[in-house]
């Protein structure tokens, strides 16, 4: 049957479903095959906060928001043009975000009584008319996946599972989708159980063929390829991205690289993606607990390792005081907290900016560490590079801010060829670096850099440079145990100065105003970058004068940053908290700052930002009386 097809410039799609339906699959299979096409993208997977929760329930139901486009964008959408819902349940927790005119495709064979009254739906919402406002898809998907693999060896459980296969055939015809790699991944993944995966390219092929053939789907959709700077590129996830950095950190300053971590959400996959690469000189030790996974980091970093320890905020919490041993040994260190809902446990697989203040005073005594944050999916890869830079060179514990938007979401990467990196020197201490009194050479672990302050790295058992280490005050140069008050004062004032001179070698921030005179500026970090950018994006189209720019590093802060602040008359920062940045700048700069928060476990919208600097220009604008 030939259809006619239309080209659209930008789509958004939500699948979902119960946990165990497939949806992040069918969302990942989907993302990959749009990335080969070319088009820019954006994804937000959604994951149940419950382990095993009861299926067909609300708190079971799994989504996967994915954005692609003929341009560059950077959001996944604040709402879906298309919301496949496999279950009453995902029908429940989804319909509030689908815009009135959307696309709705439903699968009807899970509409059933017992279903419905799971979650609350006292009448059928597909024959109650309280569709009516969308364009509703009714399709067997569970029943014609049945059918469709009734020449197969499987039960009819079995047989049912494949119904996410047949949903991404037929949402991959209904968008023009190539299929070439979805094959490739299924002959991979079950290239051991033929009739599994035969099974499961039919269940795909019927998915297809029922959108050439029915009639509920009249039209066929196209986005042509995004315009991209050439070069190789593939789509990438935050958490795989930030362990690729590690690794080429390691290959640029020469140094193995060792994980220490404990599994926790969302942070796990930087563990899982690392000790996949043994091959590259990489160690990971999955620890007993977290204290241990950041004790055998600081061990290797002892060592002369590029030592890593990964977790999320609760973990960070019972990380404190072996951070606070890693500050006072002054040894490279890099924590990575992927950052998640909290306060406890919280929302443990959705994603929250809520460690700032953690991350910068959650020790006992003063504990002065560095924060860097990436800002995109991909930008995970260069942040811990980054972090790895500033680790090594200025011999400190450093915080990379993650979070689970980040670690969760994917987007094209353009693959940096390796030359073009930063090269890392770790500079090791190689012999006595002090003569005393009497003219004896000898070494002193606490003789500092005269620019970087950074103290010696001094691998054990390298003869000449014995010494010791530990928790207890060192005395400034020689390193001896010393309770001196004054020195004391002295060191803690150095740790500090050492952190603070860091500025010197990070550029400063760079403010996008393109007509210069903007009154708003619109301040972010972190994961906030692509809402605020599309925010601002709308808002200049629509003639508004207002002023965008983007922390990577939260501590230090970057030199100009005050007289940036100083020079507009308000500035918003939006984050998912409720202004830890804000009291930050306010305490630091003296300025006023119009904090924009919420806490849901979700990205902002980039609506929300808009309204934010609608209702900041209507602040600033003088009344009628005052003009006249």
């Amino acid at each position: 049957m030939s259809k006619q097809v239309v080209s659209l410039n930008r789509v958004v799609i939500r699948f979902a479903g119960d946990s165990g339906d497939g949806m992040q699959l069918t969302g990942d299979r989907f993302t990959s095959e749009t990335a080969g096409l070319g088009n820019d993208l954006n994804t937000l997977p959604d994951f149940p906060a419950e382990i095993r929760a009861p299926a067909g329930t609300v708190p079971g139901v799994s989504a996967f928001q994915l954005a692609f486009a003929d341009h560059v964008i950077t959001t996944p959408g604040d709402a879906p043009n298309v919301l496949v819902a496999m279950n009453p349940a995902a029908l429940k927790a989804n319909i509030k975000d689908l815009p009135r005119g959307a696309d709705l495709i439903v699968n009807t064979d899970e509409f059933t009584k017992r279903n419905l009254e799971k979650v609350g739906y006292d009448t059928n919402p597909l024959e109650d008319g309280s569709l009516e406002p969308y364009k509703v898809h009714a399709v067997a998907l569970t029943s014609q996946t049945v059918e469709a693999l009734k020449e197969f060896d499987l039960t009819k459980k079995e047989a049912q599972r494949a119904k996410n296969m047949y949903a991404l055939g037929l949402l991959s015809w209904l968008y023009s989708r190539p299929s070439e790699g979805t094959r490739s991944f299924l002959e991979k993944k079950f290239s051991s159980k033929p009739e599994i995966l035969a099974a499961n390219l039919a269940a795909f092929e019927a998915g297809w063929s029922f959108g050439e053939t029915t009639e509920s789907f009249s039209v066929q959709y196209e986005v042509a390829p995004a315009e991209m700077p050439k070069g190789t590129y593939r789509n990438i996830t935050g958490n795989p991205a930030l362990a690729y950095g590690l690794i080429a950190a390691s290959e640029r300053s020469g140094l193995p690289l060792f994980l220490g971590s404990y599994p926790i959400t969302p942070a796990s996959d930087i563990l899982h993606e690392l000790a996949k690469n043994h091959h590259f000189g990489v160690m990971t030790v999955q620890a007993e607990d977290e204290i241990a996974g950041i004790g055998s980091a600081i061990g290797a970093a002892y060592g002369g390792a590029l030592a890593v320890t990964t977790t999320s905020g609760p973990g960070v919490a019972l990380k404190s005081e072996a951070i606070g041993l890693a500050v006072s040994l002054e040894l490279p260190l890099i924590i990575v907290d992927v950052q998640r809902g909290g306060p406890s446990t919280g929302l443990p697989t959705k994603t929250e900016q809520s460690d700032l203040l953690q991350a910068m005073f959650g020790r006992n005594g003063e504990s002065p560490v560095p924060i860097v944050t990436p800002q995109s999916p991909s930008d995970c890869f260069f942040a811990a590079i980054e972090a790895a830079r500033i680790a090594v060179e200025y011999r400190t514990p450093v915080f990379l801010l993650s979070d689970g938007y980040l670690a969760n979401g994917s987007e094209p990467w353009l693959v940096p060829d390796v030359d073009d990196l930063p090269t890392i020197d770790p500079d090791f201490a190689t012999g006595p670096n002090h003569t005393d009194a009497d003219g004896n050479e000898e070494f002193w672990p606490y003789l500092r850099d005269p620019e970087t302050l950074a103290r010696p790295w001094a691998i054990p058992g390298t003869k000449g440079i014995e010494h010791r280490i530990g928790g207890l005050e060192k005395a400034d140069g020689s390193g001896d145990v010393s309770y001196d008050p004054e020195n004391h004062d002295r060191m803690v004032r150095l740790r500090q100065a050492k952190v603070d001179a860091i500025a010197d070698t990070i550029p400063d921030i760079e403010v996008d105003d393109p007509s210069g005179d903007a009154d708003v500026l619109i301040l972010g970090w972190g994961s906030t970058y692509g809402p605020i950018g599309a925010a601002v994006e709308v808002s200049r189209r629509n003639g508004v004068k207002v002023a965008q720019a983007h922390l990577r590093h939260l501590n230090p802060f970057p030199r100009n940053l005050g007289d940036v602040l100083r020079r507009y008359r308000m500035v918003l920062v939006p984050e998912m908290n409720l202004g830890q940045l804000s009291m930050l700048l306010r305490a630091k700069y003296l300025v006023d700052i119009t904090g924009v928060n919420q806490v849901r476990g979700l990205p902002f919208k980039s609506t929300e930002l808009i309204d934010a600097i609608n209702a900041a220009i209507e602040t600033l604008s003088p009344t009628t009386s005052e003009s006249e």
